[in-house]
């Protein structure tokens, strides 16, 4: 399912506009983003999704073709974890 599968999906669903509908899902990703770049919170869907920004330590890995180490950097990154319902969905309950 694209984006706009989604945005028609929610609508018909929500009883919205396609318009309305695509408007939700833009403000809830850049909601999301937002929390998930400040760092300090975890942003949690009950029992759908979290999201939450994870700390990568500085860490030696090796270039696969010629066997060479590489340094790479500490940095941050995205844990994204399924909650009960979704992870039930999946299971096709």
């Amino acid at each position: 399912m694209n984006r706009s599968e989604l945005v028609t999906a929610l609508a018909e669903r929500a009883e919205v506009t396609r318009k309305d509908a695509d408007a939700v899902l833009t403000a809830l990703a850049e909601s999301v983003g937002d929390v998930v770049a400040k760092g300090d919170e975890k942003v949690t869907i009950p029992g759908f999704l979290s999201f939450e920004r994870t700390h990568r330590a500085a860490r030696t890995a090796r270039n696969p073709q010629t066997g060479e180490p590489l340094e790479i950097p500490a940095g941050y990154s995205v844990k994204v974890s399924a909650g009960s319902k979704l992870k039930e969905a999946a299971k096709g309950k």
